[in-house]
């Protein structure tokens, strides 16, 4: 039995800890402050827990409510998408599907596949989330996205397929009056001594991995002086003379006029897009998202072990 009082105890809770001030949660809440704290003390002896230090500066988190934020929040975000799935059902939609996309694949993939997805599906709603690759597993597994486009390699989890949709040489990024930005290709063994901006492996850990195996393939570790979130990033530290990038080649396309991309003598490729879904989702229009993809995939590759595994079990 849903218990539609704690739930909204848990939404007066949230406002509470956002705002860290029970008139501010109040006025965003659209009701007095009295009835607000009230609430809130019924919720802490329900849980027989103290939630808030009270003081003139406003309201904080004790270490209670620390913990059980995070929890609260999910719990506030699984709600909005369950309403807004109701919504779109009880209008006439034939169902939802959540994608989550690095910055890279927005632009380079998925818009194809949203037009083949809503040709396929005319009243399928598509809601797209932006992520980081590091994210794109764990939002798989707890269902808060059916369908990732990420940079991943490699083995991700027992319940992880994944598929690669982009390949791209790697290039080097360097400053425009850098002596290696004269020469037409670059070697990679030129770079041993050069202070390197990087991918940060905490964003995605098998792209950060092959690029570390590269380097040492020919010779050196990288010296990092930087490490960074996003490609773009790179590009923009190296503008400012923070150091050298290893890059795909396509950030050639966006990179600034004090920035040049000068492409390897060594072919070194990685995957820059993959999809990845979870076998246990419930969802049937990730397979339909699926076939969108493998009609428009940036690769002549073949199919990963486990795509081939997945197709011959159905």
């Amino acid at each position: 039995m849903i218990n539609f009082r704690l739930i909204r105890h848990l939404w007066l809770f949230l406002a509470v800890a956002e705002e860290q001030h029970f008139g501010r949660a109040a006025k965003r809440l659209g009701m007095s402050q009295p009835p607000l704290t009230e609430q809130i003390q019924v919720l802490e002896h329900a849980l027989k827990v103290k939630l808030f230090e009270r003081s003139r500066r406003g309201a904080q988190l004790t270490a209670v409510g620390q913990a059980i934020l995070p929890a609260v929040r999910k719990f506030a975000a699984q709600m909005e998408q369950l309403e807004f799935a109701v919504r779109e059902a009880a209008s006439g939609q034939s169902g939802t599907l959540t994608i989550g996309a690095i910055a890279t694949a927005m632009v380079e993939v998925l818009p194809p596949v949203l037009d083949r997805l809503r040709e396929a599906q005319p009243n399928l709603t598509i809601a797209v989330r932006e992520i980081d690759s590091a994210e794109a597993v764990p939002a798989l597994e707890a269902g808060d996205v059916d369908l990732a486009l990420a940079r991943l390699q490699g083995e991700l989890g027992a319940s992880i397929y994944s598929m690669p949709l982009a390949h791209d040489r790697l290039a080097v990024a360097l400053p425009v009056s850098h002596p290696l930005a004269a020469k037409r290709r670059v070697k990679m063994a030129s770079l041993a001594d050069e202070p390197f901006v990087m991918f940060t492996r905490r964003v995605s850990p098998v792209y950060f991995d092959s690029i570390i195996a590269a380097c040492k393939s020919h010779g050196f570790s990288p010296r990092i002086l930087h490490d960074v979130r996003t490609v773009s990033a790179q590009v923009a530290f190296v503008s400012c003379g923070q150091g050298v990038a290893l890059v795909p080649s396509m950030v050639r396309r966006f990179a600034p006029e004090n920035v040049v991309l000068r492409p390897l003598v060594e072919d070194v490729d990685v995957v820059t897009i993959a999809a990845a879904w979870s076998t246990r989702s419930t969802n049937p229009l990730v397979g339909v998202a699926l076939d969108a993809l493998m009609k428009g995939r940036h690769t002549e590759r073949p199919p990963s072990k486990r795509l081939r595994d997945r197709r011959a079990a159905e």
